[in-house]
């Protein structure tokens, strides 16, 4: 679970989550497209990127003179997994409260 604690980060970002998003229903973006209609500026856009980047979440891609940014999912299969394990555990847990109330 270890892993994932960078992706857990990176996504804890408002704008982080809102490119995330973005990248996942559109496809490859250049910069300019993610800053397209919102007030965050290139430069912020690029650096929230460079994070997500960070985790394993994103990646850049040459085409022509602009760079395209991509989402990299797999990083996000080790959040789910993660995360159900997390929840199993839990659910482990109130099982065990509930048959100890129950006796």
């Amino acid at each position: 679970m270890t892993g994932a604690a960078p992706v857990f980060a990176a996504l804890g970002d408002q704008t982080r989550l809102r490119l995330v998003a973005r990248l996942g229903a559109e496809g490859p973006l250049s910069i300019k497209r993610l800053t397209a209609g919102t007030d965050v500026t290139r430069q912020a856009v690029t650096k929230h990127l460079q994070v997500l980047a960070g985790a394993g979440l994103a990646r850049s891609v040459p085409q022509g003179r602009e760079r395209l940014w991509q989402l990299r999912p797999q990083p996000l299969d080790e959040v789910r997994r993660s995360l159900g394990l997390i929840s199993r555990r839990w659910d482990e847990s109130l099982d065990r409260m509930k048959a100890a109330l129950e006796e």
